[in-house]
């Protein structure tokens, strides 16, 4: 045990070091930028205590629910400490990474070796993509940490006799994640099926009791939405926005600025903020009962934009501090980006496939052949085919489990609004997580019984 805590502890120092000097260096070249500006200026306006309210140039000040609330509010914090600097917000995220290389190596061990964990550590402590994006005071990196450690709070509950503490502190870390990003509520479920364990009532029931739990925590600010800003919206009012963006005329499957001529007629005259993105979202319905068939279409190019490119790390940082990035610096980095993240899931599919039937094994070669093109769309949703090929023993695989259900909310929740490279590095934590699973303990020949979850930590084979 002493040795497997040198592993772990060593990543996280290096993950630690790396993401701090990221800080140090990029906190006064790359400034807050694109989203990351508006989650800036809502998390200082929280420090100061004015509120979740937004200050206009004519000197309005009103009431905010388009951005979630759950990264601004957790940056408020911390700016209420430390003050309100980017650097702050930026050393917030650099410190959730460093917990999540923990959360990655307690998450694989449930089924890999002690090589394979100190693998998946390894992998998240040094992932290009999430160290590079520690000096973007954006949300995707924040999530994928939070997305490990709650994949880490399921499985130690799991192995726990009585777990009704941690089925708690469950569905309080979905209730954050929820706040952070709304559609991750979806996942909610998945991640209590991994914390359970017993007949098939026991394995229903703490699914039900993590969702229903992360949900009555979101209650209170969808109470407050509904009382302030005159319509009742779970957490943001910003589904209306993405669903036109992704089913307009001339949508192509990516970001388009709803400016000008793409503001749709009847809401161009509609400046409240919850009712402005009812009446988008009123207006894309009419587009895709018109068009399903132009609607449906472009999902497959909203996946690619999402899953087959990379980079967007680099090529954040590039926006946000040009002087600071030359151009072929950062198609340097956006590589390794895409490289990186294309082996660990190339180690996933091999993980997944290795004791399988040759059937589910020629899925696993298309998937990963998938990843030498520019479509490594084929090679997530193949990750997603072979864990759902497994059935109910998936349950014996929690980091499989996990990383599929989140790729497949990923794709769900894209395939319907829009695509961006940036949205695909929710997902890399946990397939990080499950390519250290490529190296799991030998068991003496003849033994044919898969990995047992509640005994993993005894298993020190290599």
């Amino acid at each position: 045990m002493k040795a497997e805590r040198l592993d772990v502890a060593s990543a996280m120092i290096v993950g630690w070091l790396l993401r701090a000097a990221l800080v140090l260096w990029g906190a006064p070249r790359f400034p807050p930028a694109a989203d990351g500006y508006f989650y800036h200026v809502l998390a200082s306006r929280l420090a100061s205590g004015q509120g979740y309210t937004w200050a206009w140039p004519d000197g309005a000040i009103t009431h905010a629910a388009h951005y979630p609330v759950g990264y601004p509010a957790l940056v408020a914090g911390a700016y209420r400490v430390l003050g309100h600097e980017p650097a702050v917000a930026m050393g917030l995220g650099a410190l959730l990474g460093g917990v999540a290389v923990l959360a990655a190596h307690r998450l694989a061990r449930t089924v890999a070796s002690r090589s394979g964990a100190r693998l998946a550590a390894w992998a998240v402590a040094l992932h290009p993509a999430l160290v590079l994006y520690t000096p973007a005071v954006m949300t995707e990196g924040f999530v994928a940490s939070l997305l490990l450690i709650a994949g880490w709070v399921a499985v130690e509950t799991r192995r726990a006799r009585r777990g009704w503490f941690g089925v708690a502190a469950l569905g309080a870390v979905f209730a954050v994640i929820t706040l952070v990003r709304p559609q991750c509520i979806l996942l909610a479920p998945v991640f209590g099926l991994a914390a359970s364990r017993g007949r098939r009532w026991a394995l229903l029931l703490r699914p039900v009791v993590v969702s229903a739990l992360a949900l009555a925590l979101v209650m209170p600010w969808t109470a407050r939405n509904c009382t302030l800003m005159g319509r009742c919206v779970l957490v943001s009012a910003n589904g209306g926005w993405n669903l036109l963006i992704g089913a307009m005329p001339g949508a192509t499957g990516g970001y388009e600025a709803l400016v000008g001529a793409a503001v749709p007629l009847p809401c161009r005259e509609v400046f409240a903020e919850a009712e402005k993105d009812a009446c988008f979202g009123r207006e894309a319905r009419a587009y895709i009962m018109r068009r399903p068939g132009a609607w449906l279409a472009l999902a497959p190019r909203k996946l690619s934009e999402t899953f087959d490119g990379g980079g967007s790390a680099a090529w954040y940082l590039r926006g946000a501090g040009p002087d600071a990035l030359s151009e072929p610096a950062t198609r340097q980095l956006a590589a390794l980006e895409a490289l990186a993240a294309r082996l660990l899931l190339l180690l996933a599919l091999l993980g997944l496939a290795r004791d399988r039937p040759r059937w589910q094994q020629g899925v696993a070669g298309v998937a990963a052949a998938a990843l030498l093109t520019p479509w490594a769309t084929v090679g997530y949703l193949g990750l997603v085919a072979l864990v759902a090929l497994r059935g109910r023993r998936a349950l014996e695989h929690p980091p499989a489990l996990l990383a599929a259900a989140t790729i497949a909310a990923t794709a769900l929740t894209h395939a319907v609004f829009f695509g961006a490279a940036r949205y695909s590095m929710v997902v890399f934590g946990l397939v990080a997580a499950l390519a250290g699973c490529i190296l799991t303990p030998r068991r003496p020949s003849g033994d044919t019984a898969g990995p047992q979850l509640e005994n993993s930590d005894a298993a020190d084979r290599d």
